[in-house]
């Protein structure tokens, strides 16, 4: 084990290596995003099985980010990061190989456990080594470093996927995942001394909750919620399990026990308030990303380059934010900062859903973009650092673990809810549109639009840019609504003043 002073001397390095290896995850999700429709289109997808190699990335990583952030916590921070990235770098290898949409959903199902083992690393080894003013430089860099990382995303996936086919959309990960497991040598190794023990039911009922949750949100869209349906059992399994973490977790508490969700940390308002726009926030974010791509390449026919440069103007606006927060910090508190990012947010979403149209030009989305993508470094960074300003050090790696998995569950719900918006926004419109053509109808619905590309007749074609226009446009609004929820919650965020809970 490093000391503290030992580890401040190494100065920022460790933080730069921390930051690539999260910005590495972002990574993956941006490029996927842009490269769903080749994907689809080269495997024969159809828009349940595209929803599920999103979701369920962002489900497994949302089950386990707790229970491994809690093994990160026993056995060594910086083991578990590093064991992460091998499992992650395997996976992406599996990904880029895959023949098949059981294979690539599978691939990144390993993703999301490799993904669920480095992103609690990070924070959590950055809250352990960093103090004072040094946690809150660190937590501003960590967050222009992910959004500058962020802005390359949708460029290098748009260039490979245009020039060199989906699969380097993964077997990009490779070389930025070496360097990083070279760096990792030289940041410490952390533990916390007071955590211990295992917790089985709690790892169990998360699983089995969050699981059951998604799952239930996806295959609606097959099977519905009635008759025979299995939805809406695993919707009730859902509602069982998640009550029964709660009180297991309480429970065993009470008795000494050791616990994977620590439930003291919502005694801390700033923690408790700050998760829930956290949650909201991720929902609403995640959800778009995957279906404005799909409408830039399928509906109007952009290149995945071109929809990468469009995509890039949000991460160049989040990229942006990292040299306006510290000045914005010095005249307003945190937790101000956070709700000017959310209605930033939701203002770029609810443009987006203005301006959507058949006819839009290759510019029309940008500036809407470039303010949305403002608003995410705006909360994003400062977000994380209001709500671990009041929890104790000892809790840290609990606090970042859950933290993470409340921005995790709310991606996963967001995909399944948004994508279950646009399907059925597709049909209902094709329907109105087509109303003679119930075959095609269901074909566009299906696929989430890639059957427009192989429509010939141009009023046809017409009609189903239209229809596919109209459930963009439903979902960006959609978007918009979800994200000032978000400022709600930011609304009861406590001024924190960047303090740090008291030591008990």
């Amino acid at each position: 084990m490093v000391s503290l002073t030992e580890r401040t001397r190494q100065g920022w390095l460790p933080l730069f290596v921390l930051a690539v290896g999260m910005s590495m995850i972002i990574i993956d999700a941006t490029i996927v995003n842009v490269a769903v429709p080749a994907i689809l289109a080269d495997l024969r997808l159809s828009a349940t099985d595209v929803e599920w190699i999103n979701s369920i990335y962002s489900l497994m990583f949302a089950a386990l980010l707790i229970p491994l952030g809690r093994t990160g916590d026993v056995r060594g921070r910086r083991r578990m990061f590093v064991l992460g990235l091998v499992v992650f770098l395997a996976a992406s290898a599996l990904a880029a190989a895959s023949v098949s949409g059981p294979m690539l959903i599978g691939a990144r199902v390993i993703q999301g456990v490799g993904a669920a083992m480095v992103v609690p690393m990070t924070l959590a080894t950055i809250n352990a080594v960093y103090t004072g003013s040094r946690r809150v430089i660190a937590f501003a860099v960590w967050g222009s470093v992910i959004g500058g990382m962020a802005a390359v995303g949708p460029l290098l996936g748009g260039w490979l996927v245009t020039d060199h086919g989906w699969r380097w959309a993964f077997w990009v990960n490779l070389p930025i995942g070496l360097l990083v497991l070279a760096g990792a040598t030289r940041v410490p190794e952390t533990r916390d001394p007071s955590a211990g023990g295992h917790d089985v039911p709690g790892v169990l009922l998360s699983t089995v909750g969050t699981s059951s949750l998604v799952f239930s949100l996806i295959e609606s869209q097959r099977y519905g919620w009635g008759g025979s349906s299995p939805v809406p059992y695993a919707f009730a399994l859902a509602v069982l399990a998640l009550t029964g973490l709660v009180l297991v977790e309480r429970s065993r508490a009470r008795r000494g026990r050791p616990v994977m969700l620590d439930l003291s940390l919502f005694s801390i308002s700033s923690f408790r308030y700050g998760g829930a726009a956290a949650t909201v926030v991720a929902l609403g974010e995640f959800g778009m990303i995957l279906v404005l791509p799909l409408f830039l390449q399928t509906a109007i026919g952009f290149t995945a380059f071109q929809t990468g440069l469009i995509i890039a103007s949000l991460a160049a606006g989040a990229f942006l934010s990292g040299g306006i927060v510290p000045r914005l910090a010095k005249l307003m508190p945190a937790r101000r900062i956070v709700q000017l990012g959310l209605l930033c947010e939701a203002a770029g979403a609810a443009a987006i859903g203005l301006v959507v149209s058949p006819g839009l030009g290759p510019w029309t989305f940008v500036p809407w973009l470039a303010l949305y993508g403002l608003g995410v470094g705006f909360a994003s960074a400062q977000l994380t650092s209001v709500m671990l300003a009041q929890v104790p050090s000892r809790q840290s790696g609990q606090a970042s673990g859950l933290q993470s998995t409340m921005r995790q569950v709310g991606a996963a719900i967001g995909v399944a809810a948004l994508g279950g918006v646009l399907v059925t926004g597709l049909g209902g419109a094709m329907e109105r549109h087509l109303p003679d053509r119930p075959d095609l109808a269901r074909a566009v619905r299906d696929s989430a639009g890639a059957a427009i590309a192989g429509i010939r007749e141009p009023a046809t074609r017409a009609a189903a840019v239209e229809a596919s226009a109209e459930a963009t446009r439903r979902v960006s609004l959609v978007t918009g609504a979800v994200l000032l929820a978000g400022v709600g919650a930011a609304l009861l965020l406590p001024d924190t003043g960047g303090r740090r809970r008291e030591e008990e």
